[in-house]
């Protein structure tokens, strides 16, 4: 397993580097993670919930070292994290049911 701490420190300089040499992409990301926030119509804790939980279905290192710290921070438990993360399984294996009907359709043309 990783030293998370420690991951997302080295992540975030990198973060900020790559702004540096493309501050364009930096700031349209920046503008893009913020829109949410703008309406207000989900709570903190349910935008890092759902940040997680798509986290997960990525399969995104850096999305996790992020957005787990950001969860806790708001109000989030492990309880309700867990949760999420339950959706995040469902949804994956969800997917993979919808995408192998797609390939028995495929196989017909």
């Amino acid at each position: 397993m990783l030293n998370w701490n420690q991951y997302r420190i080295e992540l975030l300089g990198q973060v900020g580097e790559l702004g540096k040499l493309s501050p364009d992409t930096l700031a349209g990301y920046q503008t893009l993670a913020a829109a949410g926030k703008k309406t207000d119509l989900l709570d903190p804790k349910t935008r890092e919930l759902i940040s997680l939980a798509v986290a997960v279905t990525t399969r995104c290192d850096g999305c996790i070292a992020v957005h787990s710290v950001a969860a806790i921070k708001a109000g989030a438990t492990r309880e309700e994290i867990a949760e999420a993360l339950g959706v995040a399984i469902a949804m994956n294996a969800g997917a993979a049911v919808v995408y192998s009907a797609r390939v028995l359709d495929a196989l017909t043309d």
